[in-house]
């Protein structure tokens, strides 16, 4: 099956944006260091992890992403939109097993690429203020710290209390609802005895005549 290719997409640069988040200008100055990332990786290791051993690596004929271009347009397109790999297969024309291989392959060697541009994400505040030539206090300025969550138990009980998802999310203990004891003795003696009647708002027991909802509540429960 035949999926998406580079050359079908470049000439749509608002879509081709919407897949990658680059611009065509900016993916083809990433292409080369991409390219030469790739084969530097399949230099020594196979598609499948495994060490290579002896042939070197080649495009085949039926190769789903047979360009450089179509190679990295595959790993950005599955960074921006985060599909399943069925689905990520399914639109670059090969099953699941074959996209499961390709992002594992394809993950580290942009990255390759992107450290070889400068580019790569900085992991730290201290690498990040290298790279933008100023010093960690003012870098952490123009950085936004991640909230931390309150500790359990340390939460103003009255937003607990207002909170809709507290009594999902609360551990579990003991319920406190009555137990309805659908095989005890009176029960199966009350279904025998209840049935349903054609009269609105009534039902027919044998015993006892018309009796009321609740009154058959307290019977059973």
């Amino acid at each position: 099956m035949v999926g998406l290719r580079f050359t079908e997409l470049q000439s749509r640069p608002m879509e081709f944006l919407d897949f990658t988040s680059v611009t065509l200008d900016e993916f083809q100055q990433l292409v080369p260091p991409f390219e030469a990332a790739f084969h530097a990786r399949m230099a020594v290791w196979r598609m499948d992890g495994q060490p290579r051993t002896a042939r070197r690596f080649t495009v085949y004929n039926n190769c789903p992403l047979p360009t450089p271009e179509d190679r990295l347009l595959f790993i950005l397109t599955y960074l921006k939109t985060y599909a399943l790999q069925v689905v990520q297969g399914r639109l670059f024309g090969m099953v699941q097993g074959k996209a499961n291989q390709w992002i594992h392959v394809l993950l580290p060697v942009l990255l390759a690429a992107l450290r070889a541009l400068g580019d790569a994400p900085a992991r730290s505040l201290s690498a990040l203020a290298q790279r933008l030539g100023v010093s960690e206090a003012d870098t952490a300025t123009v950085v936004t710290p991640l909230e931390e969550e309150p500790a359990h138990g340390g939460a103003d009980p009255a937003a607990e209390a207002a909170s809709p998802l507290l009594p999902m999310t609360g551990p579990n203990g003991g319920s406190s609802a009555p137990k309805t004891r659908l095989h005890s003795k009176r029960v199966r003696a009350g279904r025998k005895e209840i049935t349903p009647s054609n009269m609105s708002g009534s039902w027919w027991c044998s015993k006892c005549g018309d009796t009321s909802l609740s009154e058959v509540h307290n019977t059973l429960f």
